[in-house]
């Protein structure tokens, strides 16, 4: 009995070093999840580029000019994907743009394939103060991931240093090719066109992007963003995919503080994401 009891108590100290010892090797366990901040810099980047598409067609209000302009300064839309058809209201200043990409997907110009519709709901041209462009979607697929919701772009005027600028409200979702998971994502943005605006050559456009955002990744975990210095959109051809410079601080649930930083100007999809000191390197889709 007494040799049973050495035993047990001996097992059981065993086994209670071993919880003891496993608790302590997941405390220091790495963080290096980066999943949730590319995700939040998916929304933004297709969030942006269906801003892309919806400035090229208020730039110059003029239907024939609206496509011409994008054949000749290579912006997304191509005569080879987009059928383009506009709707002129009879008794608002709202008129309507239908940019049809079909309904099998087609590769575009800047290398991604598209199929559906992306419908703009515009006052005014692009340009012109207090002007507003709503962006919504009819079966809108990028690479295979479905596009849902709304974006507002409303045009403030030169307040910013002279620059024009934009307030930008996004409330969507992404519904990931595969079965993937679904990211849902809410924002509030401020645009400034800080190069570019006299003339009619996309290729020399830059903006600055400041603001905060919110939503859920894939897993379905909550998260937040606050950029802490400007996105940097350059729109030169090779450029526009993806942010050139500036950073933001991701936040999702349950977790430390991410910085995410774009760099300081290359035109490329590398960025990197620091957590708790450890920079890790990421390259964005």
């Amino acid at each position: 009995m007494k040799t049973k009891q050495i035993i047990f108590r001996t097992m059981l100290v065993i086994a209670t070093s071993g919880l003891v010892l496993t608790g302590c090797r997941k405390e220091k366990q790495e963080d290096s999840d980066t999943s949730g901040s590319t995700d939040n810099a998916m929304a933004e980047a297709t969030f942006n580029d269906v801003a892309n598409i919806s400035d090229e067609a208020g730039i110059s209000g003029s239907l024939s000019n609206y496509k011409n302009g994008n054949q000749d300064m290579g912006g997304i839309l191509s005569s080879s994907c987009a059928t383009i058809g506009l709707q002129n209201a009879n008794t608002s200043n709202q008129d309507t743009l239908t940019i049809d990409f079909g309904t099998a997907n087609c590769l575009c110009a800047d290398q991604r394939y598209r199929r559906g519709k992306v419908i703009v709901y515009f006052t005014g041209l692009y340009k012109d103060s207090a002007s507003t462009h709503t962006v919504t979607f009819n079966n809108y697929f990028v690479d295979d991931n479905q596009v849902l919701g709304t974006k507002t772009v409303t045009n403030k005027g030169h307040v910013t240093n002279g620059k024009l600028t934009f307030d930008i409200s996004v409330n969507g979702q992404i519904v990931l090719a595969n079965n993937a998971g679904t990211i849902t994502w809410t924002s509030t943005r401020k645009r400034v066109w800080t190069n570019g605006e006299s003339t009619w050559n996309w290729n020399d456009d830059t903006y600055a992007i400041s603001g905060s955002a919110n939503g859920t990744d894939r897993t379905g975990k909550t998260f937040t963003a606050t950029i802490t210095n400007d996105l940097i959109r350059n729109m030169a051809l090779g450029c526009r995919r993806h942010f050139t410079a500036g950073s933001f601080d991701f936040t999702p649930q349950g977790k430390a503080v991410r910085t995410v930083d774009f760099g300081t100007g290359a035109c490329d999809n590398i960025a990197t994401v620091t957590i708790n000191g450890k920079t890790y390197t990421v390259y964005m889709k």
